[in-house]
């Protein structure tokens, strides 16, 4: 599998800069939150952001190319890549454009304008993933693995995630065959379906948003998804449930004990502190 590793650093953080005044951060912190992305808040010993650690994981796992998908305003993003040195891996920045006065427009369309940016994803297999989640380097080294489907993503075991109840309970369900191949992605399940799963498959699993997918047969996916009536977001889970209907299979859903620690909240940078 190629080496090829997207990374998704777009998006406002509106939930990250509404809370930061319900924890006790110093006035470096709280800065970084509110004017720069989330995921270059100093959670390190010496402070270093949380895409440092990401990036290290990546590095670790074998991935030698990385796109940041940011928006235009990534001057952040830029000093971030002149103050840190990653040896044997090549770092480009992706400008997610956005129609004036609207904001970005969803996943499906990071990765889209990502790939339509750079043409040899087009051509080769790549690994999508969020900025804010601290993937470790297992599950990285899991979406370069061989395997038959085209495309694949992590299903992790709800079990083992140590956030709050409340929260793991909004986390997309993911429902997949005997044969490990995606089924269905349920977005904020209800009761019902929560139960069916683990009737059906004895345990729940859930998407923490990191994807392989091959660039020949993703690309028009990604080209035609359509926008959420509401949000008005292109998303890669409408996206996969558009390419598994139309192409049973072609996701492997390879399994995860793992906890990914996050960036959600300003709750989340003080879990940082205290590990």
């Amino acid at each position: 599998m190629s080496a090829n590793l997207i990374v998704l650093a777009g998006g406002k953080s509106s939930r990250m800069k509404k809370s930061l005044d319900s924890i006790d951060l110093n006035d470096q912190v709280k800065n970084i939150a509110l004017h720069q992305h989330k995921t270059l808040i100093p959670i390190g010993s010496n402070d270093e952001p949380l895409m440092y650690y990401l990036l290290l994981n990546a590095k670790a796992a074998g991935y030698r190319r990385i796109y940041i998908v940011t928006s235009k305003e990534n001057q952040a993003f830029k000093s971030f890549l002149a103050r840190y040195s990653f040896v044997g891996m090549q770092i480009d920045l992706c400008i997610q454009h956005t129609p004036e006065g609207q904001k970005p427009m969803g996943t499906a369309d990071a990765v889209f304008q990502c790939v339509s940016q750079f043409e040899e994803l087009t051509k080769a297999y790549f690994t999508v993933c969020n900025a804010d989640n601290l993937y470790g380097v297992e599950a990285l080294k899991d979406m370069l693995k061989v395997r038959e489907a085209p495309h694949a993503l992590v299903a992790y075991n709800r079990a083992g995630l140590r956030f709050a109840g409340e929260r793991i309970a909004k986390f997309a369900l993911i429902v997949f065959n005997t044969q490990n191949h995606l089924e269905q992605i349920i977005e904020k399940p209800e009761e019902y379906q929560v139960s069916h799963c683990m009737r059906t498959q004895g345990e729940l699993r859930v998407s923490m948003n990191i994807f392989s997918f091959y660039g020949p047969l993703i690309y028009d996916y990604l080209k035609d998804c359509p926008a959420h009536p509401v949000r008005k977001e292109k998303e890669l889970p409408t996206m996969l449930m558009i390419a598994i209907k139309e192409h049973p299979d072609s996701v492997f859903c390879f399994k995860s004990e793992e906890h990914v620690p996050d960036l959600t909240s300003a709750m989340d940078i003080d879990q940082f502190f205290k590990t």
